[in-house]
């Protein structure tokens, strides 16, 4: 029996297969990039309790000897067991169990015990965030792997589909992808840092898009925008969520050369504005970094930085 003939793939129907996989996996890598700066964020938090919960150990140590000290004055002629049980003791808790069971108790100075009470306390509180610190750095550090293998495995997908069309019909599948944005504007009207951050934007037209990068020869869509705008000497973090709020609201009647413009909700794409109606923006693997219409994309809201 002949095998049946296996339909010719309709090329638009891949390229939106392709396009929504692109998409995907620039979410993932958009979260990626979010849970990479909350964990720098958690990573210095941990950081500083570290060195917090030290000066407060070196603290305590110094109060248990002042407290230690005190009682070996007081109980002098007392059996040594009594007070060395109370010395020797390495458990703050209990410690402070003994001195409170203690018929000499009230002959203690009074601000000593509690300032040893208060030392104890803050010991524990800063112990109790470093615990809390760890755990969390620990699902972070889940949630990246976990991102990062979305984004190979989307791209992956991609790949696959785009590898079983014919060398042909893939160029004119990919030339589709690219749209009919690719003509440069002669000139961008723009000034002070918004026109560096557009200069360097725009010398990157033509570049790979690549996901996670900062260039110099490939990017994605944030890492074009904060490269750009660092360029200006204006620092952003490697997020478009992040970016959303790194400037002030813009509206899009108002929107400036050197503007971000933000795509999709949950936000997971961004683009620099560069006048009449066009922004520059580092697309998808297939694009890479092209000039386009700021309508292109389900838009959601712009900001200015600087």
């Amino acid at each position: 029996m002949a095998s049946p003939v296996q339909a010719e793939p309709d090329i638009s129907d891949v390229r939106g297969r392709v396009d929504r996989l692109y998409h995907q996996a620039e979410q993932a890598q958009e979260r990626y990039n979010d849970a990479r700066l909350e964990l720098e964020a958690l990573s210095d938090q941990l950081g500083s309790l570290k060195a917090d919960e030290k000066r407060q150990n070196s603290r305590l140590a110094v109060v248990r000897e002042q407290v230690q000290e005190s009682i070996v004055r007081q109980y002098q002629g007392e059996s040594v067991s009594t007070v060395g049980q109370v010395v020797v003791s390495e458990d703050p808790g209990a410690f402070l169990g003994q001195l409170s069971t203690m018929s000499a108790f009230n002959d203690l100075q009074n601000d000593l015990f509690d300032s040893f009470s208060t030392e104890v306390d803050a010991l524990d509180i800063r112990q109790d965030a470093t615990a809390e610190r760890k755990t969390e750095i620990a699902e972070t550090t889940k949630a990246l792997a976990e991102e990062k293998a979305e984004v190979e495995a989307k791209l992956s997908e991609a790949e696959s589909l785009l590898g079983k069309l014919e060398d042909k019909e893939r160029e004119r599948l990919l030339s589709a992808s690219r749209g009919d944005f690719t003509r440069l504007p002669e000139s961008v009207p723009a000034s002070g840092r918004a026109a560096a951050a557009v200069k360097a934007a725009m010398a990157q037209v033509g570049d790979a898009y690549v996901y996670g990068a900062v260039g110099p020869n490939a990017y994605d869509c944030s890492g074009l925008t904060m490269m750009a705008w660092g360029q200006a000497g204006v620092g952003l973090p490697h997020s478009s969520s992040a970016q959303f709020g790194s400037g002030a609201r813009v509206s899009q009647n108002d929107l400036q050369p050197g503007d971000l413009v933000f795509y999709y909700s949950p936000i997971s794409h961004v683009g620099m504005y560069i006048g009449n109606g066009m922004i520059v923006h580092a697309a998808n693997p297939s694009s890479g970094v092209r000039v386009a219409g700021v309508f292109s994309m389900p838009y959601v809201g712009a900001v200015r930085p600087g």
